[in-house]
């Protein structure tokens, strides 16, 4: 399994979890659906970038942020 669907099934249990504190709480299932909606779309954007794959050229030694300036030719 790749580490953003284990993220993202950890942040789904947080949800039902706090989802069902919030039922034992009386609060209404109207603010409960709104809760989980919005809770939903911050796992998914803090899955997404929590994973993101790395740029090839940030890991390339030889990426212009690493180059050396050229040498001047020996005349």
């Amino acid at each position: 399994m790749s580490s953003f669907g284990a993220y993202l099934i950890g942040f789904i249990v947080l949800i039902v979890g706090l989802a069902f504190a919030a039922y034992l709480l009386n609060i209404p299932r109207t603010w409960i659906a709104v809760g989980v909606i919005v809770l939903l779309g911050v796992g998914i954007v803090s899955a997404t970038t929590r994973t993101k794959m790395r740029d090839s050229n940030d890991t390339n030694p030889t990426s212009s942020s690493g180059r050396q300036p050229p040498t001047a030719p020996n005349a």
